[in-house]
């Protein structure tokens, strides 16, 4: 499995659902009497979860230790706080999971270490992600004949997108070309791609995204409607969806219509069936032929999706544009391909001592994820602001080589 993003939606309604989605995945994989569990990246959505997230997850890699069954990761784009810290090292250090990527520099080359599971065997070997394509130069140093002449079933894990696989939509996301790889390995369990492919490329092996536990974003939830995982048997490969909830999505061409036809569209397809447990999507597009945005009563529209039953009603109006008014075109998605893009476009524009494109990269994405940094329950104001200076302070003696006292 990959991508559980577990703490992913801020939405109370939403909020649980990706901690629902994986201790589903465990407890089948209990059920299923698997002998391992692999996590190709990202089991958190940030570097610090929330104590009520991080309770649940701990409770579920208790139970698969209970049961024998060990679980080995590497850590995603999201798992990585700016000081290079990350929960996982709690967890593996409780003995709760095992981090695969171990490595050493030998003669200005990357050399990574197998970690052998003791019941089956089977050796395992990984490369960690981060965000903006970042580990790349860790793949470029990388050893790779050392991995390849090793024998035995082998299974390498990475959260990297590939560009061989980029499915359609998503031609700009930061990639590596599959060459990055090993090759030669038995099985290729890969994470960062929120898409569900499997694929075969020689010389190279049995390559599987197996998407996210639960989708993250709107845009996910109207595609793949659920998430799920895979599970490997003697060469076989199967599947395994997890339904937490149904998923409605209408998408609504506005081009020509004015505000109260589109209200009457929503009303006629709320009208139309019953939404248990249903999480409704909305998008609309087009150009009004007359009023604006706001006429539309979509408020009346969501609580009618509510009153049949729905379990959420989400709406994306990004794309509605008024008769007389220039279009905004929307590129992207979801906020991390927006801050991506922004910061490629932006760099090299602040001259910084010492630091090439790459590194400027590498540090605005880390300055980005101390301001997301929130309060933690109990932490003083003086406390939390110490903890994001604190982080400022490491970025810059790592990127710019800088006192801590010159750091304004």
């Amino acid at each position: 499995m990959a991508d559980c993003h577990i703490g992913a939606w801020r939405e109370p309604r939403l909020s649980s659902l990706n901690t629902t989605a994986f201790e589903m995945a465990v407890q089948r994989c209990i059920d299923k009497s698997v002998d391992f569990i692999v996590i190709s990246g990202d089991l958190f959505n940030t570097s610090l979860p929330g104590i009520d997230k991080l309770k649940s997850v701990v409770v579920m890699l208790k139970k698969l230790m209970d049961f024998g069954i060990p679980v080995y990761v590497v850590a995603g784009s999201h798992d990585f706080s700016p000081s290079g810290k990350t929960m996982l090292d709690v967890l593996e250090t409780a003995g709760l999971i095992n981090n695969v990527v171990r490595g050493r520099i030998v003669e200005k080359r990357l050399q990574l270490g197998f970690t052998v599971d003791e019941k089956t065997g089977v050796k395992l070997a990984g490369m960690i992600g981060k965000k903006g394509m970042l580990e790349k130069s860790y793949y470029e140093d990388l050893d790779r004949e050392s991995l390849e002449k090793e024998k035995g079933f082998k299974i390498f894990m990475f959260h990297t997108a590939l560009s061989e696989l980029k499915p359609k939509g998503l031609e700009k996301m930061e990639s590596a070309p599959v060459s990055f790889l090993p090759k030669g390995f038995s099985y290729y369990a890969a994470g960062h791609v929120h898409e569900v492919i499997d694929k075969e490329l020689e010389p190279y092996g049995r390559i599987v995204y197996p998407g996210p536990l639960f989708p993250n974003n709107f845009k996910e939830l109207e595609k793949l409607q659920r998430g799920g995982f895979y599970i490997y048997e003697d060469g076989n490969l199967s599947y395994e969806p997890l339904q937490i909830k149904n998923v409605f999505s209408i998408s609504l061409d506005c081009s020509n219509m004015a505000p109260e036809q589109v209200e009457a569209h929503l009303m006629d397809e709320a009208k139309k069936n019953e939404f248990i447990n249903t999480i409704v999507t909305i998008r609309l597009s087009g150009r009004l032929s007359s009023g604006k945005l706001g006429d539309i009563r979509l408020g009346d529209v969501m609580r009618e999706f509510y009153a049949k039953g729905a379990y959420f009603v989400m709406k994306n109006t990004s794309s509605v544009s008024i008769e007389g008014l220039d279009e905004v075109m929307v590129r992207h998605e979801s906020v991390e391909e927006t801050e991506d893009l922004i910061i490629s476009e932006h760099l090299g524009q602040i001259k910084l001592p010492n630091v090439d494109i790459n590194a400027e990269k590498e540090l605005t994405h880390e300055m980005i994820q101390i301001f997301q940094a929130e309060k933690k329950e109990g932490e003083t104001r003086a406390e939390y602001e110490s903890r994001l200076r604190e982080g400022f302070e490491c970025c810059i003696r790592k990127h710019i080589n800088l006192k801590p006292q010159k750091v304004a």
